[in-house]
């Protein structure tokens, strides 16, 4: 006799909790050995290598959920495993890039502001694991550890690339302040578009599209080489939280000035 299945749609697999599965896995810690790849190239005095390993883990950071998603493959272990890789490739290695190439000539400063961005990495992925599907999933709580990621290692490999010496007093006291900026957003809570609900098959507006064409046009005839052009780009969505934070108060105390006004008649 078939014994029937309680708590299960009709249809729906049953997957264990501790299930590990190969293809998203393989994604992770491939993502995994890029960050790791970061530490050893950044330890080298390999600005450029340092940066490439961090982007190429965010890349694949971006494919594994959906990889797993797609092929009904997700699972708790592959959740936790997600975070561990993320610690070490979006708080270790550009932490370490950060003291590597400017920090470490101020001290005990530079290295508490290293130590603060890698430890509001393990927060913000802390604070992302339980809230999981309890927020809006249009929109990120806290910069993204692998946007933070981005931005600190092609700011660094772009002035390099500029020819600015990190051992500099000046890029010393940037390099502070940006791992500062950003361990904060991290924690804090503004929001910022997650672009997880773009179909590619929607329409949008003509206006739309003209925008985005001016912006990325902008940002190419602004950037000297493809390190600044996504530094350029990277910062464009960290600004882009604050305009939108600063947008949501205006239009509420316009909203409240209104009712005040309706009230008062």
């Amino acid at each position: 006799m078939k014994i029937p299945s309680f708590g299960r749609r009709a249809g729906e697999r049953n997957i264990p909790r501790h299930a590990v599965y190969l293809l998203p896995n393989a994604f992770t810690t491939a993502a995994l050995f890029a960050g790791f790849y970061g530490i050893t190239r950044a330890v080298a005095g390999d600005w450029q290598g340092a940066a490439w390993g961090v982007l190429i883990a965010a890349l694949l950071d971006g494919c594994d959920g959906r990889v797993a998603r797609w092929t009904g493959t997700a699972s708790d272990f592959g959740a936790e495993y997600d975070s561990l890789s993320d610690i070490i490739a979006f708080g270790a290695a550009p932490a370490i890039l950060a003291y590597q190439w400017s920090l470490a000539q101020l001290g005990n400063v530079g290295a508490g502001a290293a130590f603060c961005y890698c430890a509001a990495t393990a927060l913000r992925l802390a604070r992302f694991n339980i809230q999981s599907g309890q927020t809006d999933r249009r929109f990120f709580v806290g910069f993204p550890c692998p946007a933070a990621a981005a931005v600190l290692v092609t700011a660094i490999a772009a002035a390099d690339l500029a020819g600015v010496d990190g051992g500099d007093a000046g890029a010393g006291g940037a390099t502070t302040a940006a791992a500062l900026l950003l361990a904060l957003t991290m924690v804090s809570g503004v929001r910022y578009y997650s672009f997880k609900d773009l179909d590619p098959r929607r329409r949008i507006s003509w206006r739309l599209t003209a925008a985005i064409a001016l912006v990325l046009m902008a940002l190419y005839a602004a950037a000297d080489n493809l390190m600044h052009l996504l530094c350029l780009g990277m910062t464009v969505y960290l600004l882009s939280g604050y305009g939108y934070a600063g947008w949501a108060v205006f239009t509420r105390r316009r909203r409240l000035a209104a009712a005040r006004a309706r009230r008062k008649r």
